[in-house]
């Protein structure tokens, strides 16, 4: 038992939480888009990337403070969940709402929490110089706090992550990159894009620490965070992390993905890491189907409130289209 209960059950009900919110998202996100998808229409209007599959990417969060800053890409949902992002207020967000964490203005793209010190972007690759600005910032004041970049393996390709971790490597950032390699770039897959197997391999290139999660586990996921977290935290430099892990959608939500075998999804299903955490806890730990059942009664209750809050809420005004912008 290499995981303490208290923290598998917490990956549990992280990772539980995520697909259960984005299941819904996926309903609510087709409201007013059918028969005729139209991107602009709709409950939930714009683009919208699901991460259902790519749950044990936010496992690192286990190790984490409040102190510790999360910047997150175009896929964001779980990394918030892990980080502790108001859920309710998320969800405002995500339907443009005037209750949201940044009244509607950001979207599902752009959630901003600097309570729990969680930023994404839709930017490919714009969260890796933040994180290590955010990673500076600590080390400047002594704190031991830590900074964790979450990227797809495509934006691993980008000057950003190059250029971020020469200068995290040269000042010895308390920075880590996790990487999730779900296969595909958009549509491209990561063999016609990338040189090496995996990037945790450029790791040595620049002086630090690199490690490979294979098959999406959440087990191995939470050792390799571990000690990349505790060597941040002791003044030892930036790590690499690369999970291989599954995307069972498309890259966006309504992509066609002709680019996928058909039996592909199916079979990554049959391995998913959710279920293999709960198998875990009830055949290793010992913990009752009871006990399980209501982590998950209260997780859907969580969410199906957070949706109720984001349905209820209303829009901005009109008047308030330019307020709390830059000019």
């Amino acid at each position: 038992m290499t995981v303490p209960l208290d923290k598998l059950k917490w990956m549990y009900e992280m990772m539980a939480k995520s697909r259960y919110y984005e299941d819904q998202m996926a309903e609510v996100y087709l409201e007013g888009k059918t028969p005729v998808f139209n991107i602009g229409a709709g409950t939930v209007p714009g683009e919208m990337h699901l991460s259902t599959g790519q749950e044990p990417a936010a496992v690192i969060c286990a190790h984490l403070t409040k102190n510790d800053t999360v910047t997150s890409p175009h896929r964001p949902h779980h990394h918030a969940i892990a980080k502790g992002v108001d859920l309710n207020r998320m969800t405002a967000e995500i339907f443009g709402k005037e209750t949201g964490l940044s009244k509607g203005k950001g979207g599902h793209m752009h959630i901003f929490d600097p309570d729990v010190k969680f930023s994404c972007s839709g930017i490919v690759g714009a969260g890796i110089p933040q994180a290590a600005g955010a990673a500076l910032a600590a080390k400047m004041n002594g704190k031991d706090w830590v900074a964790v970049a979450f990227l797809g393996e495509g934006a691993a390709n980008s000057g950003a992550f190059h250029e971020t971790l020469n200068m995290a490597a040269l000042w010895k950032l308390p920075l880590i990159l996790v990487v999730e390699d779900n296969a595909y770039g958009i549509s491209v897959p990561k063999k016609a894009s990338t040189s090496i197997e995996s990037n945790d391999l450029r790791a040595p290139a620049y002086g630090i620490e690199g490690a490979y999660v294979k098959d999406n586990d959440p087990i191995e996921m939470y050792k390799v965070s571990e000690a990349a977290v505790k060597r941040a935290r002791n003044g030892e430099g930036p790590t690499i992390i690369e999970i291989e892990t599954f995307r069972y959608l498309g890259h966006f939500q309504g992509d066609p993905e002709l680019y996928r075998e058909k039996g592909e999804v199916p079979a990554l299903r049959e391995r998913d890491p959710i279920l293999r955490v709960r198998k875990l806890l009830t055949d290793e730990y010992g913990v009752a189907e009871s006990e399980v059942e209501e982590i998950e009664s209260k997780i859907r209750a969580e969410v199906d409130e957070a949706y109720n809050f984001a349905r209820e809420s209303e829009f901005p005004k009109p008047e308030h289209a330019l307020a709390d912008m830059f000019n």
